[in-house]
């Protein structure tokens, strides 16, 4: 690249120490060149060593029960992202990134594994996959998202979804993808349809909050403008929770506010 954009390795201004683990997982599919990835162009050191690099011929990957572009998963990514779909398919490698940290006062280790994702769309890579994010993008998808002087905004990390309570009509709000900051995601239940812009932003500034290294306690009461007594935490979930597959950190509008 003519003008190299660097990933940041963002401080963590409201770090508290906790026991959470930060997970990343990306699958890259292409056809690769051998040669060394470009990765110190994006301010890139290589991959931590916390990070393993698996190389796999699709082909073969395909036949494993957890391929992901299988099943229902698969007909997700197809659906969302034909394009990017059609190319993993047909690509004759997967490289497989998986890594656990333990909680980080700063986000270096994110830095250098974008910083590797990115050389490795230099050297033949077609499509990557954030299953965190449930998000198949294309080469030119995952560059416009990412590589943003400056770096992207903390929102590109995470996906924030928006479903119907049952036997309700109020509006479910939950975040994916906040394991790659080693905490909880973002549940907020209840929410009238008349204050789902409102919500949506508290749920924004949730996630900034604990990306920069915030974290909940049970019980924990949150001020909210507008609210009175504001909301309280209630954590729960874990690794294997259908919804999140990671913990999560819960709060319940008020059944008088509309």
């Amino acid at each position: 690249m003519s003008n190299p954009l660097y990933f940041p390795a963002w401080q963590r201004p409201h770090w508290q120490p906790s026991d959470e683990e930060i997970i990343v997982q990306f699958y890259v599919f292409g056809d690769f060149q051998p040669i060394r990835v470009p990765s110190a162009q994006y301010g890139s050191d290589g991959l931590p060593e916390e990070v393993e690099l698996t190389s796999h011929y699709n082909n073969v990957l395909r036949d494993w029960d957890g391929y992901p572009l299988k099943g229902a998963l698969g007909e997700l990514f197809k659906n969302d992202a034909p394009e990017a779909f059609d190319k993993a398919v047909a690509a004759p490698q997967v490289l497989v990134l998986r890594g656990r940290f333990k909680d980080s006062v700063d986000t270096g280790y994110l830095r250098d594994t974008f910083g590797v994702l990115a050389g490795l769309l230099d050297i033949g890579g077609v499509a990557i996959l954030d299953p965190q994010i449930l998000t198949l993008f294309s080469a030119d998808e995952w560059r416009q998202r990412y590589l943003i002087r400056d770096g992207a905004p903390l929102r590109h990390h995470v996906l924030i979804l928006r479903d119907e309570e049952e036997d309700s009509d109020r509006l479910w709000i939950h975040t994916r993808g906040l394991r790659k900051f080693g905490r909880p995601d973002i549940s907020l239940h209840d929410v009238p349809a008349t204050q789902i812009d409102r919500a949506g932003a508290l749920c924004q500034r949730l996630v900034e909050l604990q990306a920069m290294g915030a974290h909940f306690k049970h019980g924990q009461s949150l001020d909210v403008d507008g609210i009175f007594g504001g909301l309280t935490a209630e954590l729960g979930g874990g690794y294997d929770d259908p919804q999140f597959n990671n913990t999560y950190v819960a709060f319940y509008w008020p059944q008088s506010e509309e």
